[in-house]
Order: structure tokens, then sequence, then C-alpha cells
């Protein structure tokens, strides 16, 4: 509760000076926010759907915020090379949570699109961000989505009108900089109307080894008949904490692709939405986290089946070393009248150590007769006749365990859609397995290795 005040005080106490370097729209849904989190304060860990998160541990210190909008000093492009081999990006970077304004990349879209700062979108297409911002978000009892809406001052907007197909792979690369421990409050808004299609890729990073705390909330649209792939990717130092909302809505016909890579953390907690309004839509939503050292990730998912003939498809994967944590929980609603749903829900994991601990509840809960549905988890250790068999042949222990845990993760590899970023991770995903990726400075993991 001490947290929670803290951050009351605070915003009651600034409240001017954040709404003078924001914009009306984004300004309207603090006041809610407010009530909310006065009413409610932070999900505790007696509430089954944060049981192995203390939110108290991640807003309980005292960061810094720039709630002044003080510039920056980095030059992203110099301090970053994050092109993935042979898949051409439009980059776009936000420093902490404030957006870049420079954007050499010089790519041209069609008429009416808008990829770029939240807060000047919303001053460009008043009427397109009221109808959407905070309508998704607003709807989850969250005192940690209504921190971010008190205190996030920008963000970044992907918006795609009717009929538009966006070729070019959209990156976002959020980096976090900052000499002392600070606290990040990012926003992310995706509205594709009908029959629009985008591919966005979000990467974190971070600069310094600082304490950092990175709230996101990311409310998606995607409209009917519309294609959507999601990713994003995590490779933060150990003292970061990490709690990401994505909040995603599909009409009819729609088809999304949303994938979560955790490789490196310190503390991540993502909660992910999913909502069929309309019939025919499909969901593809997959996860995998790679941890060691004393590194948590907690994944949380629901998808809630409100509209008939829809489909979703979900696998979490986890492999635990030394004394870290996972948990998942992943919950499938399927409601009166969704009639002629598929749902599919797979949790697994390795705890290759004594000491890793996993927690999982997947849950499916069902009000329609005429449905194909099923869920499970498992929670095992690397199969000891495999490696054996592998030593066999010549193989160090050391060899034989990276690739059983490899080939453990290429499905949720091969689920990813765009060829040349899953061709990457497989390399990202195996330099994890050897130690190689200790932390990430320079993002030197991502740059094209030297032909």
């Amino acid at each position: 509760m001490d947290a929670v005040k803290q951050y009351i005080d605070l915003f009651e106490q600034t409240k001017e000076t954040i709404n003078n370097h924001s914009t009306d729209i984004m300004n309207s849904c603090r006041e809610e926010a407010l009530h909310m989190l006065k009413k409610l304060g932070l999900p505790s860990k007696k509430q089954q759907k944060y049981a192995h998160t203390d939110l108290e541990d991640y807003f309980g210190p005292d960061y810094g915020l720039n709630i002044n909008r003080y510039p920056i000093p980095v030059n992203p492009y110099e301090a970053f090379k994050c092109d993935v081999p042979n898949l051409s990006t439009a980059l776009y970077f936000l420093i902490n949570d404030q957006y870049y304004n420079n954007e050499p990349h010089g790519t041209k879209y069609p008429d009416g699109t808008f990829i770029g700062s939240l807060k000047k979108f919303a001053e460009s297409h008043p009427d397109i961000a009221e109808k959407y911002y905070g309508r998704l978000s607003s709807k989850e009892n969250d005192g940690s989505v209504a921190i971010n809406t008190l205190f996030a001052q920008d963000g970044f907007v992907v918006y795609v009108p009717k009929n538009v197909q966006i070729d070019k792979t959209v990156q976002l690369i959020n980096v976090l900089g900052s000499e002392t421990d600070f606290m990040i409050n990012r926003r992310i808004l995706v509205i594709l109307e009908d029959n629009a299609s985008v591919k966005l890729l979000i990467c974190d990073h971070a600069l310094n080894e600082v304490n950092f705390l990175a709230t996101q909330v990311s409310e998606v649209f995607v409209g009917e008949g519309a294609m959507l792939d999601y990713y994003e990717l995590e490779e933060n130092p150990a003292n970061t904490k990490r709690i990401a909302s994505t909040f995603i809505d599909q009409q009819k016909g729609s088809n999304v692709m949303a994938s979560s890579i955790t490789l490196m953390n310190g503390k991540t907690r993502n909660n992910t939405y999913i909502t069929f309004s309309g019939p025919g839509a499909e969901s593809h939503l997959s996860g995998m986290a790679i941890e060691d050292g004393n590194q948590e990730v907690d994944n949380f998912t629901f998808i809630d089946h409100k509209s008939p003939h829809c489909k979703s498809n979900e696998l979490y994967k986890y492999v635990l070393n030394d004394n870290a944590t996972g948990s998942f929980a992943g919950r499938i609603l399927v409601r009166e009248g969704a009639q002629k749903t598929e749902a599919y829900q797979s949790n697994k994991n390795i705890c290759a150590t004594d000491t890793s601990h996993m927690f999982t509840r997947p849950e499916l809960e069902i009000y329609a007769d005429d449905v194909k549905c099923s869920h499970g988890a498992t929670v095992g250790q690397l199969d000891n006749q495999a490696l054996f068999y592998m030593r066999t042949r010549g193989l160090s222990e050391d060899e034989a365990r990276m690739l059983l845990m490899f080939a453990f993760m290429s499905d949720v590899i091969d689920n990813i859609r765009l060829e040349p970023l899953r061709d990457r991770l497989r390399k990202l995903v195996e330099k994890r397995f050897r130690g190689e990726l200790a932390k990430c400075r320079g993002c030197n993991e991502c740059r094209p290795e030297p032909k």
C-alpha cells in the first residue's frame, strides 16, 4: 500500500506538469485511472492471478521519473544496430518513454498511414485517437495499468487505414538509459482498420545497469479481415523489472500472430488479453522464456471467445536453470453462443536444476456445446537417456544439454511468420543456451555477423 500512496501523492503534486507535456486525449483518462488506483491499489499475491508476482516489490523502490520531459542525450542510431539480417525494417525509437523524433529510415507509407509519436497522433488525428486510446485498458482493474495511465505522456502509434498493407516490417526499439534508478511508463497504440495489415517487432534494450522499472500498456485493435504480426523481444540486464499489459481486440475474420520472447531479464510480468469481438477470427499466441541465475518470468494470458467460429492456438515454453523461477497462468473463456470455437492451449517447461521452480495453471471455461478445446501443462527435466545417447556419440555433456534445450524451444521459434526473424532467433537462442548473451550492451547480439 505504501507503493500505491507514493504514486498517488506524486501524481497529485505533478498533475499540471504531466498534463502540460502531454495531450488532452491522454490527460482525459487520468482521473479515472487515479480513482481506480485509490480504490483497488496494486494486485496482491493473495489474488490467484498474481500469486507468483509481488508488485509491491516492483513499485516499492524510489525511482526517478522524467516528468518535465528533459531531453535525453542519446542518438539511438549510433548506439544501436538492431537490424535482423535479411529483414528490412523501418526503425523507430522510444528513449525511456520519450519518442525519438529523427527518422532517417525515410520510409514512405500509403496516404493516411501514421507511424510515430502518440502525442503527435492525438494532435493530428484527435477523432481517431479519442475513439481508441484507453478503451481496452480501462476495462481491466489492474493498478499497474492505472499507474501507467497516470504518468504516460507520450508513446508510439501504428495506424493503418482500411485496405492498406504495409510490407516493410515496423521495428520499435525501447531504449532504457539513465545514470540513476529510473521508471519508464510507455504507451503503444496499434490500429488496423478493415483489411489492413502490418508486422511489428518490439525490442527492449538497456544502456545502463541501474535499477529500471518499465511499465508498458499496449492497446491493439484489429479490424475486419485485418492481419497483424506482433513480436516482442526482451534482452534486459538482471536489475530491470518489466511489467507489460497487451490488450488485443479482434473483429470478424481477423488474424493475429503474437509472440513474446524473453532471452535476458531481471523480473518480468507479461499480461496478454485477446478478445474475439467478431466471428471467424483467428489468433496464434506463443511465448518463450530462458532463465537462469535469480531471474523471474511470469506470463498471464486470457483469451475471450465472445464470438462463434473463432480459433485460438496458444503455446508457451520455459527453460529454467540455477535458481530461476517461471510462472504461467492461461485462461480460455468460451462464452455462451460461441459455437464452433476451436481453442488449444499448451504450456511445457524444463527445470534443468533442482533449485529452479515452475508454477503453471492452465484454465478452460466453456459455456458452449459445439466446440473443440484442449489444454495442458507439463514440467520435467532433460531426458537422461537422450543425454547419455548423445554423449556416446562424442558430444560433451554441456553441448548435449544445449542441443536438447534448443530442440525443446524449436516449435515456438517455428511459429514465427517472419522468416528472417525466425532464423535470427535460432542463433540468439543457441547463444543464450551457451551463455554468450551475458548482457545486452550496444545491441551487439543483433548486429549482422561478419561475412
